[in-house]
This record gives C-alpha cells, structure tokens and sequence, in this order.
C-alpha cells in the first residue's frame, strides 16, 4: 500500500517516522508497507487504523541479497550502533569530569578563603597549606585535562558518525534491492471496503541541536531559539508535521538498583604535574550606527508550538517542513522570549585597562532552555558565539557585549619603596596603585571595578597596612576586592589601593609584581 511520510519527531539522537495510507481490503487479509529503511528499529514498529478490519499481527521483514555491498552496508549499520555506544559512553565521561572540575573549584574557593583566615590567625602551618593547597591544584589540573582530552574525543566521534552516515547513505542508494517491509494482518469484516493505517517506527542517522540568536537593544533582550536538524537515515522527508523533541528514546529500560556503598582507607595518588592555562581576550570596536526606522513592519519569526511534558518538551513548527536525507544543520524557528536586562561595565585594570559592557538577564519566562551555541547581537553589532548552558526559569545569565572605549580606564602606580630595616633584618616593600576611571559617553553608567592585593602563603613573607579608598562594597579572603562607581556622563571615579610587605631575612621572595 502507498503510505507516505506524514509526520516526523526528530530526538537528539534519533527520529520517529510515521506514515499514512488507505487501501481496500479486496485483495485479501494482508497489506505491505514496502521499500522502508533497513535501519529501523523493529521493536519501534506501531501500526494503528481505521476501517472494517481487526489487526491480528504485524511482521516486520528484510530482504538482503548475499551481496558484497549488502554485507558492507549491514557491516555500515553494526559500525555505527558501536560507534553510537561508544560516544554515549565518552559523553558520559565527560560529563563525570566536568562535575569533578564544578567539585574541585568549589572546594578550592572554599578552602582557600579558610586558609587565608587560618593562616591570619596562626592556626595552620603554611607547609601543610602549601601541601594541600598543590595537591588540590594537581587535581584540579588532571581534571581539566582529562576534559579536554574527553571534549576532544567526542568531536572526533561526531565528525566519524557523519562520515559513516554518508557512507551508510551511500551504500543505501547503491543496494536499491535491500528493504525493509512491514507486514500487517488483518481480519477483514467487510472486505468491500478500505481500510486507512497509520504506521510508526524510529530510525538512526538523525538528531537535532538547539541554537540562539540573543539580541539586547537598550534593556531590552529577545532571545530567538532555534533548531537545526540533521537527518542521514537514507529517506527523504517530504513537507510534513515535524517536530522537535528533547525526549530521549531508550534501547533498553531498566529499574535502577542500589549497588553496595563501601567504604575504605584512602590510597595516596601520585601527584599529577600542574598544567599552565592561559587566555587571551578581545575586545569587539565601537561604531555600531544601527539602521534607519523603516516605514513598514519589521518582519517577525514565525514561532513553533511548545508542549511541555513530564520530562521532555516538543517544538512543533507552525507549517510543513521538508528535511532530505543528507541536510546537516538545516534550521527551523522554535521560540522568542522577550527578557530584560541590567546593563554595567566590569573591569580588571591589573589583567587590562579595558571596561567591559555586561549584561545581567533573568529568565523570566516559563521555558527552560537547552544548552547550545549562542550569537550576541548588541544594538546593530554582532558580538560574537558563546556556549549558551541550559538556563531554567528563574535563573540569572551574564552576558558579554565586548569592550567599550568611551569607558576609559588607567591603572597608575603612583609609590613604590623596597627598603631593608637594619634591627630585625626585615626587607620591606610597599606599593600603591590609582585607578581612574571616566565615563565619556552620553549617559550615566555603573562600572565594578576589581583589583587584589597579594596573600602570603609563607610565614616569612607577611602582608601587613592594606588600605583602600573609598571602601570596597566586597572584600574576599584571597586579597580580592570589588569597588561600585555610578557615574554621570562625563565624570571621572578614583580608586586606590595600597598594602605593605615585609619579607623575613634569608627568605627569597617568589610572586611580587615588577
């Protein structure tokens, strides 16, 4: 019977495709969806439908020829579920070692603050700081580079899944004799009339990933979602009912079950050696003039349909959409939000004098969103990409809009002394920076200002007469130190920022800034 694709529900990692059909039943108790995807998963095949008919059974079979192309394409297909398992399992991976990495960096921040305040009050030798203090870094350093090594890994299976799709696709066009049908067995009432059958069944070879467009004008931010389909399952899909699913069909489903909890002596672990990282930054240039108000319209996106469910939510595009076998990426419209924003500068003077435009968002919508990669629009300008993590209702998002020039920052030392006192021995260094900062554009602005202070980690080095003016509005443990200045279009803010160190005799001092 002829039954073509009416709808698809693509997952990300896979899609259900459903046809539909009418036939008369005259030509016996047996129908045939014929010509199907050897790939699908029989245990995905559903059939239901209307007529004077019952259904007593449904076969689902596929013809192969002894072929050597035939034995490569089914060698194609096992290929490719390992090769799906095992990028599951790095994924998997992966994601255990970003929760080490989120694990360690917390318990860094929360140990160093204590530290800091131990080793002020004299409560903890600075060795064992030292020592507890490398070993969480040499942690955190194999964390990290076991990440990246994972990160690494589960781009390199991606881009060998879609080079074996392709190959997959190929052998698929070239083994016209190879099929899959779907017997269906029926127990004809009225065998003077017809019958209409919908059929169901998931296929591999085809995914979906999110995307955003953010664009913040003023306070006011939209952020436009959006879907971009891959599908290489060897069918076309005509214009039909697409959507978008974030559910995740499983192979197989199981009741979780307890394992034992034990517990042991903790076995030291050869310290990892400390990786470097470093970054740079840039800054996107001002000039942003925008467009001319025009007289019509502007014209809006055409939205999808959201249904949210227990665990999972459907996008359901609002016209057909045709996505043929091979399309890597092809995009379709799912939501806007209208969000506002509170808009700041933040800059480091000690990294770079340079203030930075950011924006604090909150998702005041009812919608969670999905991780996915991000273009920032500011104004007219286009901002850059960024890594956009799932943001669920309510939750706070800082966004960065580049650097902005009328926001002119300098970083001054304005006293510097190295002296020896000739009693105790004592070398002594002093330092104090002015930071000014100027606001020449149109209108008032908020610019966070950080800097820092050294911290010792050695009981013959000691930080002594940090004074700063005016007071921080937040003050860290670790030295660091964060000042608020609110200034009118055209004014100028000072901040300063002065300490004192004093270095034991025989002791080299390791850290100080030139």
């Amino acid at each position: 019977m002829e039954a073509p694709i009416a709808a698809v529900t693509v997952y990300p990692q896979q899609a259900r495709i459903t046809r539909r059909g009418k036939a008369p039943l005259d030509g016996g108790p047996r129908l045939t969806f014929a010509g199907l995807p050897p790939a699908l998963d029989p245990a995905s095949v559903r059939v239901t439908g209307t007529g004077p008919a019952l259904i007593t059974g449904v076969d689902v079979r596929t013809d192969r020829h002894a072929s050597p192309a035939d034995a490569a394409l089914r060698a194609l297909v096992e290929q490719r579920r390992a090769d799906q398992a095992t990028l599951d399992g790095v994924v998997d991976d992966e994601a255990a070692e970003a929760m080490k990495v989120d694990l360690l960096t917390s318990l860094a921040k929360r140990s160093g603050g204590s530290f800091a305040k131990a080793l002020a009050a004299g409560t903890a030798e600075p060795a064992r700081v030292g020592e507890v203090t490398d070993e969480l870094s040499a942690r955190l350093a194999a964390a990290l580079k076991s990440r990246r090594v994972l990160s690494d890994r589960i781009t390199r299976l991606r881009e060998d899944l879609a080079a074996l799709d392709r190959r997959i696709e190929a052998h698929s066009a070239r083994s016209e004799e190879d099929s899959t049908s779907v017997i269906v067995e029926l127990e004809i009432s009225d065998p003077a009339g017809s019958a209409e059958l919908e059929l169901s069944y998931v296929v591999p070879g085809a995914s979906w990933t999110p995307g955003y467009d953010i664009r913040v004008h003023g306070t006011d931010v939209t952020v436009v979602s959006y879907g971009l389909v891959s599908q290489h399952t060897g069918e076309d899909w005509p214009e039909c009912e697409l959507a978008l699913s974030t559910a995740r069909p499983a192979v197989s489903v199981v009741v979780p079950e307890l394992s034992p909890w034990f517990l042991d002596r903790v076995h030291p672990v050869p310290a990892a050696p400390a990786a470097a990282y470093g970054g740079a930054g840039g800054g996107i240039p001002e000039g942003a003039r925008g467009f001319a108000a025009l007289a019509a319209a502007p014209m809006a996106p055409k939205l999808a349909s959201v249904e949210q469910g227990t665990t999972a939510v459907t996008y359901r595009p609002s016209r057909p959409v045709a996505v043929p076998s091979g399309a890597q990426g092809h995009r379709t419209t799912l939501a806007s939000l209208s969000l506002t924003a509170v808009l700041g500068y933040v800059t480091a003077p000690v990294l770079a004098e340079e203030a930075y435009l950011r924006a604090v968002v909150v998702n005041s919508s009812s919608v969670a969103l999905l991780p996915g990669r991000a273009s920032v629009f500011h104004e007219a300008e286009f901002v850059g990409t960024t890594s956009l993590e799932a943001w669920a209702p309510g939750e706070e998002l800082e966004l960065a809009l580049g650097v902005d020039d009328r926001i002119r920052v300098e970083r001054e030392l304005v006293r510097r002394s190295a002296s020896k006192a000739a009693l105790s021995g004592l070398r002594r260094r002093e330092a104090e920076y002015r930071i000014s900062v100027g606001n020449y554009g149109p209108r008032p602005a908020s610019v966070t200002v950080l800097d820092q202070a050294p911290v010792s980690r050695d009981d013959g080095v000691t930080v002594k007469d940090v004074k700063t003016s005016p007071e921080p509005v937040e003050t860290s443990a670790l030295g660091e130190f964060t000042w608020k200045l609110e200034l009118g279009a055209g004014e100028t803010g000072e901040v300063r920022l002065s300490y004192r160190v004093d270095v034991a005799k025989e002791v080299e001092l390791s850290g100080w800034r030139e």
